[in-house]
């Protein structure tokens, strides 16, 4: 087992610290801070994106959030925050900042999928290691935008789009955001084939780089295949950006109903202390650090972990 670096376990427990701030705190529960959601157009200014069919990414993404934006200001409790509103290239650590200092509850990313043969259908990312090659082309292609920023070696420390190895670091910093970001990716997708009928190409996890410095659940979303003649000429048009905003826009508001409600059930409405305070249930909170995965069971001894001591599966 390789010891894991000291500035490393101090970013996850900052991140994990981060978390349980961001999601359990009172303004949250007594309603007094709207549900924040930050919309991405991925792509834009010198970096087009995909060209498939002749269609810019970056123009569609850009039309599709600004839609979705537009439908989420509808509802007084959702406060909207964009990356960018118009034809300009933004850093992608740039776009998680904003999303940080916003303290977002959601970070949706929108782009357009591309491919060789003429695949179809809408996905959804949350980071995470690639399970086979299809998915790390699809976050290599997207990652590849770094290459358009000064100094991207200094701004992500060496990471490198076209190697695997480096997508492992990426995924230590949102696991803290993992299941939230899954609930909501799958709650898009839903939308997409039961609003829209589209083909479902299910939840993936994948390294996108621009979900890695986001402190809250993010999903980066691959709205259909620019390559493909009939669904890049859906995507490119008023009536499919209109579709797949209203699809998106309705599933962000799902999600953040049900997190409510989870949050009211768990931490509000106990039968035997409606009046607790938050900080009884933080008190009560265990904070952990992952160290393996194995499909093995393995014994909790310490000499299975190099030495380390109170080890708990």
């Amino acid at each position: 087992m390789k010891i894991i670096q000291l500035s490393l376990i101090i970013k996850i427990l900052y991140s994990i610290i981060l978390s349980n701030t961001n999601i359990i705190t009172d303004d949250i529960l007594y309603n007094s801070k709207p549900f924040i959601v930050v919309i991405d157009a991925g792509h834009g200014g010198k970096d087009s994106g995909n060209r498939g069919n002749g269609y810019y990414e970056k123009n569609i993404a850009l039309e599709i959030a600004l839609k979705i934006g537009s439908n989420l200001r509808s509802n007084n409790d959702i406060k909207v925050i964009y990356t960018r509103k118009s034809d300009v290239f933004v850093d992608l650590f740039q776009r998680a900042r904003i999303a940080n200092s916003a303290d977002a509850d959601l970070f949706i990313s929108i782009h357009c999928d591309s491919h060789n043969s003429n695949a179809y259908g809408a996905g959804t990312f949350v980071l995470g290691l690639h399970a086979n090659d299809r998915n790390f082309e699809v976050a290599k292609k997207e990652n590849s935008v770094i290459f358009y920023e000064e100094n991207y070696e200094e701004n992500y420390d060496g990471f490198d789009p076209n190697n695997p190895e480096s997508v492992i670091g990426l995924t230590l910093m949102q696991e803290t955001y993992l299941d939230q970001s899954i609930i909501a990716a799958a709650t898009i997708q839903k939308h997409f084939v039961n609003d829209l009928g589209r083909k479902n190409r299910t939840v993936k996890q994948a390294g996108f780089i621009v979900l890695k410095y986001t402190y809250m659940p993010s999903v980066l979303i691959e709205t259909g295949f620019l390559t493909n003649k009939n669904e890049g000429a859906y995507l490119n048009s008023e009536k499919g950006q209109n579709a797949m905003a209203k699809a998106i826009s309705n599933a962000i508001i799902d999600y953040k109903n049900d997190i409510m409600k989870s949050l009211q059930e768990s931490y509000f409405f106990d039968s035997n202390e409606k009046n607790s305070h938050i900080s009884d249930v933080v008190e009560k909170i265990n904070y952990k650090i992952q160290v393996a995965a194995s499909s093995n069971k393995i014994e909790t001894k310490s000499f299975n972990f190099n030495g380390l001591k109170s080890i708990s599966r």
